[in-house]
């Protein structure tokens, strides 16, 4: 009968490693897992990172053909042997831009590329010349981004993306939605915190809500010193009606955002670790609440995952005024490091109307903060604050996006929207939910179909599975011989195996995170099966310690 091995971490040494952010753990379970590795003939695999192992190739081999014409471009006004250029020139730069992909059509990336040139004149009404000449000076980059926010253009197509994904592509609203371009949604989160706090809009002391299990930076900045903000947490412990976990909100998990000293809620949707989005009914109720008992209730949404759900719907459609949407494309087109974010605010909000109600003593200091960029400092936009906050306002004019950064920012957008038939969109939904069915086939557990199941992660809850499958004696020893991140010390140190605890996302204590998006196909079978066979040796331990029949509750954990 299997006996449960000696870890060389000691319980002590595991209990002090648990209190680090799972994202600091994880190098400690990478050192073991490689001693591992070098020790046997197992190979590595490490499913802790988030980080895709897949890219969207056809826009960026239209940046590329960009790029060529742009220096062709530049070698029209000056071509220096000692390769020093010009820059691009408007006038006819519409009609050399045609003439360069129709002669070099056989370049990769050029259909594209010639297809949202056009689209951009026929659909969103742009003047040829100017937007090719935004299309060669970003590619370039020899110009500073102007407007700091976005380039002009590309918003425009970045905006229809954004309705189109976000809004399941019907705005519940009329107007339109303020992008500010940003380096990634890490950027766009800092910058949001900083400019609440800056604008008065958040003050330290003050009560927030944070959807959780979460991200963990989400769980980690509120609490800073420079914020020391006052936090609720919104479980996501929702099951279904035959007992299985859904991680929804439920109903009473809402009701704590009615409360009207709770004045901002954070949420990643669909959630990281437990990769689902908030249900229809979840999403619903949540705006009945906020709109009956919290009306100025101020909701900044992660939603980089949604693209992953089919007909996903964000909090910025269903309520806009109150919603700061952040939006990544890194993991969606396989890009974290083009470093590619955005924060969509829409026009008619919440956060311009609370700027305008402040006493005249708090316009008054805000006026001093920004009266070198406006004459009217107290009339600026809070979306406009925030690219000015992100530069410290005295570097305002220097700010924004680098522009091939947004220049590949929208292609990926004009990519997506000229794929009527959605066909990139399935094949990354249709891998990732392989990889899911992978993993859990490996782990001999039947799956619960889920409609909002993103499965670009997996959180597997091993006390649910514990207490479901065996009693609540078993879970009981467990707790009482094992710290909660026994089971990943183990998988790494015996299996080379790297997963993410769960209890470090504010999740189940017992649980750990599996990252679909990282590794080979046939590696999540391999993954499913070393977690089940580690199971399966806690539960043998169990039963030989207390005499008690391994196949209790009719599961074999084989």
């Amino acid at each position: 009968m299997t006996t449960l091995e000696k870890l060389t971490t000691t319980r002590e040494r595991e209990h002090e490693l648990e209190q680090l952010s799972p994202f600091e753990l994880k190098d400690e379970l990478i050192g073991l897992a490689q001693d591992r590795h070098k020790k046997s003939s197992l190979t590595m695999l490490n499913a802790g990172r988030g980080n895709p192992n897949w890219i969207c190739t056809v826009p960026r081999q239209a940046l590329f053909t960009l790029g060529r014409f742009g220096i062709e471009e530049c070698r029209r006004q000056m071509d220096d042997p000692t390769g020093m250029a010009g820059i691009p020139l408007p006038t006819g730069l519409g009609s050399r831009l045609r003439e360069f992909l129709s002669t070099h059509s056989e370049m990769e990336g050029a259909d594209l590329l010639s297809k949202i040139f056009e689209y951009g004149i026929s659909k969103h009404g742009f003047e040829e010349d100017a937007w090719a000449l935004e299309l060669t000076e970003g590619v370039m980059g020899d110009q500073y981004p102007v407007p700091v926010r976005m380039l002009s253009c590309c918003e425009q197509i970045v905006h229809e993306y954004i309705v189109k994904e976000m809004c399941g592509g019907k705005p519940s609203v009329a107007g339109r939605w303020d992008l500010f371009a940003t380096e990634g949604g890490t950027a766009a989160m800092c910058y949001l915190f900083d400019s609440l706090k800056e604008n008065n809009l958040l003050k330290s002391g003050d009560k927030i809500a944070i959807g959780v299990p979460i991200f963990t930076p989400y769980l980690e900045i509120p609490v800073l010193d420079m914020y020391d903000f006052d936090v609720t947490y919104i479980y996501g412990n929702g099951r279904s009606a035959d007992g299985n976990l859904t991680f929804q909100y439920t109903d009473q998990e809402l009701d704590k955002l009615g409360d009207v000293s709770v004045k901002a809620f954070f949420i990643v949707n669909p959630s990281n670790p437990t990769s689902v989005m908030i249900s229809d009914e979840s999403r619903q109720y949540l705006v009945k609440v906020v709109r009956e008992k919290n009306p100025e209730l101020m909701i900044l949404t992660d939603d980089v995952y949604g693209t992953f759900v089919p007909g996903f719907v964000s909090l910025m459609n269903d309520l806009p005024a109150n919603t700061l949407c952040v939006y990544s494309f890194s993991k969606y087109f396989g890009a974290t490091g083009w470093r590619l974010g955005v924060i969509a605010l829409h026009e008619d909000n919440i956060y311009d109307r609370m700027l305008a109600r402040q006493s005249d003593e708090e316009k008054k200091r805000q006026a001093k903060l920004y009266e070198s960029l406006t004459l009217e400092p107290e009339k600026l936009k809070f979306i406009d604050r925030l690219v000015a906050d992100s530069r410290d306002v005295a570097l305002n004019h220097t700010a924004g996006l680098s522009t091939p950064q947004q220049i590949q920012m929208m292609l990926f957008a004009g990519f997506a929207l000229l794929d009527t038939e959605n066909k990139y969109k399935q094949a990354s939904i249709d891998l990732l939910r392989h990889r899911y069915e992978l993993l859990w086939n490996g782990l001999d557990i039947k799956i619960v179909p889920d409609k909002n199941r993103a499965s670009y992660y997996c959180e597997f809850d091993i006390q649910d599975w514990a207490v479901r499958n065996y009693g609540q004696e078993l879970f009981d020893w467990l707790q009482k011989n094992f710290e909660p991140v026994d089971v990943v010390f183990r998988l790494s140190e015996r299996c080379a195996v790297v997963l993410l605890n769960g209890g470090g996302f504010a999740g189940p204590e017992w649980s750990v995170r599996v990252s679909l998006a990282n590794l080979d196909d046939e590696d999540y079978s391999r993954i499913g099966k070393v977690v089940s066979n580690t199971l399966a040796e806690y539960v043998e331990t169990w039963q030989r310690e207390t005499g008690r029949d391994i196949t209790a509750h009719g599961v074999s954990c084989s």
